[in-house]
């Protein structure tokens, strides 16, 4: 058998080298390669593989101290800007003029920023005025018009990839007949959802304006937070689904067409229908609950959302309320289309018409019974706080108990991973005491703090709240002196 294999390599190497002479043959000169240069000419400069290496390029950059360094070859550009949504402090934002990197010898563009607290950032590069991702950071987040590269900067006990075991995150398309097309949501199956036949509680996890249903893994860090959580034994291993909130842009139905409602605006946010919540109960919660091992009763089920997915939130829960034991609102509660502007003095509040819309089951006592947890956080120095005190007010007004705790910070993932870290802790740990019923309206504060050293966000309890053993021992180690608060002010 070795021979047959030697004689026939013998045969076809000599084929080779025949078809080559024969080729030659036909080319002017008798050259084989048709590549080779003229003579009295330089060689062409490589490219592709192979090609003679240029700078070396690393970006992001993350030192020890938490701070970042940007970078991106561009050699012929004049002029290389760094922006981000809002996400990393101090660098860009609405009305924040851009910083512009500055070039080194070799052709390279870099700033250095921070430091910043431990979390995920958005950003991208404008190249004379192209917006561009980081080539040399394979890491992405997208949005609903558009994608951004993401940088990590590790330092917390929430967030932080560790060595414990993982659920797994997927990206499943499903049928929506509400909105005549194939839509995406992304799934989180805690550790050993595909080795065992448990069926789970499940949390319906919403994302705010602009994202998508991918923001919450990305940016948010959702499946790294219930990983650690579940880990530390201090949530309950559950499945997380994270629908896409907009009708629109990503968000939009695959063979579909984009409702008269969701043109102009965003869903669920201002007065008129709310194409996602149609979307929501006729299509997406009846295929989770056909499609994965879910525990389909009240007290198994709960929803959250921040900003316009907050809004959502309620838009679905509290119509629905028999179907939902857990409510939680991040930065969020009954948005105008203004999104937290002052109405003009002749136009009613939009909550009074949305109240006035759902007045049924803002008065349905049978319904509050079943209610586990209403709970709502907001930071103080976010452009919707007034917007979640009235509607947390208009609930109480209606007997209600919300919990709502009113943070430090703004409107960004700083705190919303912040939120989700501690709503997802007192979900499912059945049903609690009639006082407790929809919590009670304790005044909190959230402290940005460092945590052993570190850049970690960590609850400061200022007020008395019950049940407080249901809270992860981090939550409390603030209110005991676990961090240093000047450490972020350098």
């Amino acid at each position: 058998m070795r021979k047959h294999r030697v004689t026939l390599r013998n045969v076809v190497v000599s084929g080779v080298f025949a078809g080559l002479l024969t080729a030659a043959a036909f080319v002017p000169g008798g050259s084989v390669s048709a590549a080779a240069p003229a003579i009295g000419q330089p060689p062409a400069p490589a490219q592709g593989r192979g090609a003679a290496p240029g700078p070396v390029v690393v970006s992001p950059e993350v030192n020890g101290d938490r701070r970042v360094t940007f970078r991106v070859l561009a050699p012929e550009a004049r002029k290389v800007e760094l922006r981000s949504p809002g996400d990393i402090p101090g660098v860009g934002g609405r009305g924040v003029e851009p910083p512009q990197l500055t070039r080194n010898g070799e052709g390279v563009w870099e700033g250095t920023f921070g430091p910043v607290p431990a979390g995920a950032y958005r950003y991208v590069f404008t190249v004379d005025g192209v917006t561009v991702v980081d080539a040399r950071n394979p890491m992405t987040s997208q949005t609903n018009t558009t994608v951004y590269s993401l940088a990590v900067v590790p330092g917390s006990e929430v967030f932080d990839t560790k060595n414990v075991p993982h659920g797994a995150v997927a990206s499943v398309h499903y049928n929506s007949t509400a909105l005549g097309g194939i839509r995406r949501m992304h799934v989180y199956t805690p550790p050993g959802y595909e080795s065992n036949r448990d069926r789970y509680p499940v949390l319906y996890l919403l994302h705010g304006a602009g994202d998508v249903d991918e923001s919450w893994t990305s940016v948010g860090r959702a499946g790294f937070i219930l990983d650690n959580l579940i880990a530390a034994g201090k949530a309950k291993p559950m499945i997380v689904v994270m629908p896409a909130g907009h009708v629109n842009g990503a968000g939009a139905a695959l063979g579909g067409t984009v409702p008269m409602a969701a043109a102009q605006g965003m869903p669920g946010i201002g007065s008129g229908p709310d194409p996602f919540a149609n979307d929501f109960q006729t299509d997406l919660l009846p295929y989770v609950e056909k499609n994965y091992r879910v525990l389909s009763d009240r007290q198994n089920r709960a929803i959250a959302g921040l900003s316009m997915g907050g809004n959502q939130t309620l838009n679905i829960a509290i119509p629905h309320l028999e179907k939902f034991a857990y409510i939680g609102v991040f930065s969020s509660g009954i948005i105008s289309g203004a999104r937290g502007a002052t109405p003009a003095a002749t136009t009613a509040p939009f909550a009074e018409a949305w109240e006035k819309q759902n007045l049924a089951a803002l008065d349905n006592a049978a319904t509050k019974r079943g209610l586990n947890l209403l709970w709502f956080s907001t930071g103080k120095e976010d452009f919707l706080i007034d917007t979640t005190r009235s509607t947390v007010e208009l609930l109480k007004k209606h007997g209600f108990k919300p919990v709502f705790i009113e943070s430090q910070g703004a409107h960004t993932w700083l705190n919303w991973r912040d939120y989700l870290s501690v709503f997802a802790p007192q979900l499912f740990q059945g049903q609690r005491s009639p006082t407790s019923s929809g919590g009670i309206d304790h005044r909190q504060d959230l402290t940005t703090n460092r945590f052993d050293g570190r850049s970690h966000r960590t609850w400061s309890l200022f007020n008395r709240m019950t049940h407080v053993d249901a809270l992860p021992p981090w939550i409390m180690g603030a209110a005991h002196g676990w961090y240093d608060p000047l450490a972020l002010q350098n």
